[in-house]
């Protein structure tokens, strides 16, 4: 494979590419269909599925008769009751799996808030969150996206993929500023990835949202690649940094363990 291959593949398959299956331009709808603040424009979702209206539109029509999609007349299009349906079961299925071991993490990790999210495409997606028993309460839902490039799940998630392949994602979904302390540049962010490759964990010292601050393990699918992570999440007025790397050792374990059950 010559340097720089799996990017450009990486790229051919990514949202902006009009190229690919029947199926796997029919993944990429559902996919643009489930980004937040739907229903959406047919214009919008074929831009992020990377196929021509033509095209989503006929995917579209197909997926409503089957109910995973749904027509709301005025012009815009949903999640179908059938998609829906589906998604509940596989976050049911899957809190019942990791439930335990994610609760278990949350109170080795005092008390503190627990996340597992996977990777779809360019941004990961909460499935699982253990709150916190604290006087306050995190914003994040089952079921919000995450930009990879400044959380801590998103960035451990990065550090396992090839160079090339983080460079496709970050050329899709771009690197928003969303604090100060975001990184928003393509070599500062390498650099931080082999940061958080060589120690075990990646960081995300309110990167994301003022006064949170996060630490994240990668979890591995069979084969070595990133599947997805966990996190412990924390308040900077309620929780120093050294204390929130302390928990670093139980959630790398906690990771390899999740690794086993989804």
């Amino acid at each position: 494979m010559t340097p720089g291959s799996d990017g450009a593949a990486a790229s051919r398959r990514g949202r902006s590419s009009p190229v690919g299956t029947s199926v796997e331009k029919a993944m990429r709808i559902l996919e643009a269909l489930a980004v937040e603040d739907g229903p959406h424009r047919l214009m919008d979702v074929a831009e992020r599925a990377g196929v021509p209206r033509s095209t989503a539109y006929r995917v579209l029509a197909t997926l409503g008769a089957q109910g995973f999609a749904q027509n709301c007349g005025d012009g815009r299009y949903g999640i179908g009751s059938r998609l829906g349906g589906l998604g509940a079961r596989v976050v049911r299925m899957l809190s019942t799996g990791v439930g335990p071991t994610l609760q278990e993490l949350q109170r080795g990790a005092g008390g503190n808030t627990v996340h597992l999210a996977v990777r779809v495409g360019d941004h990961a997606v909460y499935l699982h969150k253990v709150d916190n028993d604290k006087p306050y309460e995190m914003r994040s839902r089952v079921g919000n996206q995450l930009p990879l490039h400044s959380t801590a799940i998103g960035k451990a998630i990065l550090a396992h993929l090839p160079p090339g392949e983080v460079e496709a994602i970050v050329t899709t979904a771009g690197m928003a500023s969303r604090t100060p302390a975001t990184i928003t540049e393509v070599g500062a962010l390498h650099a931080e990835l082999a940061d958080v490759r060589e120690r075990g964990f990646a960081l995300d010292d309110e990167e994301n949202e003022l006064t949170v601050r996060c630490i994240g393990a990668v979890v591995l699918d069979r084969s070595g690649r990133p599947r997805g992570g966990i996190s412990v999440s924390s308040v900077t007025f309620m929780l120093d940094r050294e204390e929130l790397l302390g928990y670093v050792p139980l959630l790398q374990a906690t990771a390899r363990k999740v690794a086993g059950l989804i």
